[in-house]
C-alpha cells in the first residue's frame, strides 16, 4: 500500500511543455529521490500528484486513485510543498488547525512537535520561525494524519546539522516502517544519504530511474553521476 504511479503525465503550458510523458513508480518501504535542475518539471508533477494542478495527459496516482478520488486524504499522503503559516498564530496553534481538519486529537499534536524537536517553540509565533524551523513545523503538519505517504519539496532546505540529522533520521525510519518517500532536492550530498531510488528528470523528460547504487555505478558519487546523465540527456 501506498505505491505512487506517474502514467505518460504530460503538463503544457501552451508552447511550454513543463513535464513530457513521465512514467515512473515511487514504492513503499524507500525513500525516492526527484532530482533534476531547476525547472525540470520536478514540482510540477507533485503538485499534479496532489491535486493542486491539472495533466494534460497522463496520470499520477497513489495506489490506483487520483489524489481528489481519496476519501480521506490527509490519512493517506502527507506534503510538504512551499508551507505557509499565517505569521499572527504559534506553531501549537498551526498544528491543532492541522489536526482538526484530520479528525484527530490534540495529543498527536504533542507528539509531533516534540518528535521535531519544536516543543520548546511551539507556543512563540510562527514569524519568528527560523526557514529550518518552518520546514520541521510543515512536516509536523503533513503527518498529523498518520499518512502511510509522503511528498516533499526540498525538505533540506534552510536546515541546520541538527536539523538534517532530525530529518535524515525521520525519512529512513519512515521508509523503514514500510512508509512510501518521494522527495525532491537540490542537496545531492544530502539525497545520496538517505535515498534508495531515484527518477532524474531534465527538460520535463525522465532521463533515468532506478535504485542510487545502480545510478552511480560507474561515478565516484551521486552529484558525478547526476552531472553526467543530465549532460548526455542535454546533447541527445
Amino acid at each position: 500500500m501506498g505505491t505512487i504511479a506517474f502514467r505518460g503525465l504530460t503538463k503544457d503550458y501552451g508552447a511550454v511543455v513543463a513535464v513530457d510523458r513521465l512514467t515512473g513508480d515511487v514504492e513503499p518501504g524507500r525513500v525516492t529521490a526527484f532530482l533534476g535542475p531547476n525547472g525540470s518539471g520536478k514540482t510540477t508533477s507533485m503538485r499534479i500528484l496532489l491535486g493542486l494542478t491539472s495533466a494534460t495527459t497522463g496520470s499520477a496516482t497513489i495506489d490506483g486513485r487520483p489524489y481528489r478520488e481519496l476519501a480521506r486524504p490527509t490519512r493517506v499522503v502527507g506534503a510538504v510543498l512551499d508551507p505557509g503559516f499565517h505569521p499572527n498564530r504559534t506553531g501549537r496553534q498551526h498544528m491543532r488547525i492541522a489536526a482538526l481538519q484530520a479528525g484527530v486529537s490534540d495529543v498527536r499534536v504533542d507528539a509531533l512537535l516534540d518528535m521535531m524537536d519544536l516543543t520548546g517553540v511551539a507556543d512563540r509565533w510562527v514569524r519568528g520561525y527560523s526557514l529550518g524551523m518552518r520546514q520541521r513545523l510543515g512536516l509536523a503538519a503533513a503527518l498529523v494524519g498518520d499518512p502511510h505517504v509522503l511528498v516533499l519539496d526540498e525538505p533540506f532546505n534552510g536546515l541546520d546539522p541538527d536539523g538534517i540529522q532530525i530529518m535524515r533520521a525521520f525519512l529512513t525510519g519512515f521508509a523503514g516502517r514500510g512508509g512510501t518517500v518521494l522527495l525532491s532536492s537540490h542537496l545531492l550530498s544530502e539525497v545520496a544519504h538517505i535515498a534508495d531510488d531515484a527518477l532524474i528528470l531534465n527538460r520535463g523528460r525522465l532521463v533515468a530511474a532506478g535504485p542510487i547504487d545502480e545510478l552511480t555505478d560507474n561515478a565516484s558519487d551521486l552529484e558525478s553521476a547526476f552531472r553526467t546523465l543530465i549532460h548526455q540527456e542535454i546533447r541527445s
